[in-house]
């Protein structure tokens, strides 16, 4: 098995955000996404990428006899002295043909968690000390989660924090933690009924992704909490209208939504990688409550990328591929 936990380890190392086992022609190929970017990594024989879906099945818990229903695993990865928590999905094709994904998802520490412009954490800071609801956006393994738990941490010692999330990323022993179970009945709107009754300073939730959900974080907001929440969308300005899709009125989120943020990780030039946030808040805000023409990154984002390209943060390359976002 030293030869399966190499390609997870290859992945790791790479902090690839998933791992991609797919039948490809006669062969399978594995393929890991990094910073939103699908590279191949090696193609295998049939039989080495059948067997390795298996044992990683089988670590997961998963039915390995069942090669054509959809299923769900996970499990915790030990990369050294770091544990990583690994999220898996698997399906057959027409053919029969199984093929798998796997999720990373990486603990952090404050010393691992980079800014772009460090002045950026603080316009965060600033929203804590409101009410309202405050909203991230981002594509997968952009941070989001991570971001809204450093948030959190600010004022755990002081307020209740309650977190629900599907499922939950990080282990903070400061939260209180709700998983959401659908096959138990748990579902984001259900907890959120559940955590107002147990009357905690700050929410986060995980994802808002359906109309019940964003009415009932929309309800904790103006009941006087704190909530953080990431939604799609693929700039600041869609967050907005992905949430009045979702059937909340515009006259709600003039009341309650205090913050919007987009975000991404940009590769540096020191080999790290760092947040940079795109931003609605105040007067800018409410100018796009009302008017819902503008779209794409705004003008502080582009400025931001020319800075960090004039300091020798970014380079050329990286600059050109984040200019949209």
């Amino acid at each position: 098995m030293i030869g399966f936990e190499k390609e997870i380890a290859v992945a790791i190392g790479r902090r690839a955000a998933d791992l991609y086992i797919l039948p490809y022609k006669k062969y399978y190929r594995l393929l890991i996404n990094c910073q939103g970017q699908l590279r191949v990594v090696k193609e295998v024989a049939p039989d080495y990428g059948q067997r390795l879906i298996s044992y990683l099945k089988y670590q997961a818990d998963m039915a390995v006899s069942e090669h054509r229903r959809p299923q769900l695993g996970a499990m915790e990865w030990h990369h050294g002295p770091e544990i990583i928590n690994l999220r898996l999905s698997s399906v057959g094709d027409y053919q029969g043909r199984e093929s798998l994904v796997v999720r990373f998802i990486y603990h952090f520490s404050a010393s691992n968690y980079h800014l772009l412009f460090p002045d950026q954490w603080q316009e965060l800071k600033d929203l804590l000390k409101q009410r309202g609801l405050v909203l991230f956006a981002g594509p997968m393994g952009s941070g989001k989660t991570t971001t809204m738990y450093q948030l959190a941490r600010q004022v755990a010692d002081q307020q209740v924090v309650m977190a629900i999330e599907d499922p939950v990323e990080i282990d903070e022993p400061s939260f209180v933690q709700l998983q959401v179970n659908e096959l138990a009945g748990m579902n984001y709107q259900q907890l959120l009924r559940l955590g107002l009754r147990h009357r905690p300073d700050v929410f986060i939730i995980g994802e808002i992704r359906d109309p019940e959900t964003a009415q009932m974080t929309v309800q904790a907001a103006l009941s006087g909490h704190l909530v953080l929440g990431t939604v799609h969308a693929q700039n600041v300005f869609g967050v907005v209208a992905r949430l009045e899709q979702l059937g909340v009125a515009p006259f709600y989120l003039e009341q309650v939504l205090t913050g919007v943020f987009y975000q991404r990780l940009l590769p540096c030039q020191d080999g790290k990688q760092a947040v940079l946030f795109d931003s609605l808040r105040g007067a800018d805000l409410q100018a796009a409550l009302v008017n819902h023409k503008k779209r794409g990154m705004t003008d502080d984002w582009r400025t931001r990328l020319q800075r960090a390209y004039d300091q020798k943060k970014i380079s050329s390359a990286v600059q050109a591929a984040f200019a949209q976002g």
